[in-house]
């Protein structure tokens, strides 16, 4: 029987009592649900192989292989973050879910780490879920229905500034066109609703003019920075942290750095994001329409459509 302790009084939880690499069933359950349940996971002294890293990942679902971060040469699903005072900056110190540039972002990462630096180098988390939570009930509203374009982020555009990669992008975006996705998106499991959308692959609201778009996602990019909806993971050697792709977002300063830090991660894909609501009526020549489906009369007959000008 594991142990699961609350990290914090909104979500998060660290998980004691197993061994990751030899997980029966039962114990595997308890893990998912508290997956869906706490959001982020986190497991102390688990000294497991990449190989059975990969085949915990593998028990969730099938695996991502991801366009841009640099993987095993061996098994590609497995991405090597290693980074110290002679590498590129890394990326990772911008909010974002997963990779929601694909049309089926990932439900679900799994981090380990190798080595950590003494100090710095944590990993920051936004329950999205709780950030919606806290909105007001006038913009709830407003945003139900409403979809954003994801594009390919800081990868994007350091990949269309070097020549010699470019044509890294150019097999990207063919195999990933821009995404559109909700911006309340409704968990497929806890059936919680969660703002889903980010700094690093959020490029605008759909459906609106630029005015209004660049003014309610600068107000959404911010609901992850309150204060109450974070949770800080300070990490130890040989640790395994589990996030919720689908409604948790992260950050991972580069505070650590000249200081070497190599973790490990494999990425399970996801399914396609289901949203709150229908899409808010179109616009037609300024007006909103009333009504522009078919209704019911008084006396339980059907009704044709009220036209957008009619009174």
């Amino acid at each position: 029987m594991i142990d699961v302790e609350p990290l914090g009084p909104v979500f998060g939880a660290k998980v004691s009592g197993c061994d990751l690499g030899l997980l029966d069933d039962a114990t595997f359950a308890q893990i998912r649900a508290g997956l869906v349940k706490h959001e982020v996971l986190v497991f102390e002294n688990q000294d497991i192989t990449s190989d059975q890293q990969i085949a915990l990942g593998r028990r969730f679902g099938e695996l991502s292989v991801s366009p841009f971060s640099p993987s095993s040469t061996d098994d590609p699903e497995l991405i090597i973050l290693d980074n110290d005072g002679d590498s590129r900056r890394p990326l990772t110190d911008v909010w974002h879910s997963d990779e929601t540039f694909r049309l089926e972002p990932p439900m679900a990462t799994i981090l380990r780490s190798r080595i950590v630096p003494a100090y710095g180098g944590d990993t920051m988390f936004a329950s999205m879920t709780a950030a919606y939570d806290r909105l007001s009930e006038r913009m709830k509203a407003y945003l139900c229905g409403l979809t954003a374009t994801h594009g390919h982020g800081r990868f994007g555009r350091i990949l269309a500034d070097d020549p010699e990669r470019i044509d890294i992008l150019q097999r990207v975006m063919k195999e990933h066109p821009m995404a559109h996705h909700p911006v309340v998106r409704v968990h497929p499991e806890s059936g919680r609703k969660a703002i889903f959308v980010n700094s690093h692959f959020t490029t605008r609201i759909d459906g609106v003019g630029d005015d209004e778009s660049a003014a309610i996602l600068d107000f959404l990019l911010r609901q992850n920075l309150v204060a109450e909806v974070q949770l800080r993971v300070r990490w130890k050697p040989d640790q395994v942290v589990m996030w919720d792709n689908r409604s948790v977002q992260h950050y991972a300063p580069n505070d650590y750095l000249p200081q070497r830090r190599r973790m490990e991660r494999v990425t399970i894909k996801g399914d396609t994001p289901v949203g709150d609501g229908p899409p808010p009526p179109p616009v037609l020549g300024g007006v909103v329409p009333r009504n522009t489906g078919e209704s019911v009369g008084g006396d339980g007959t059907e009704v044709g459509a009220v036209r957008a000008m009619d009174n």
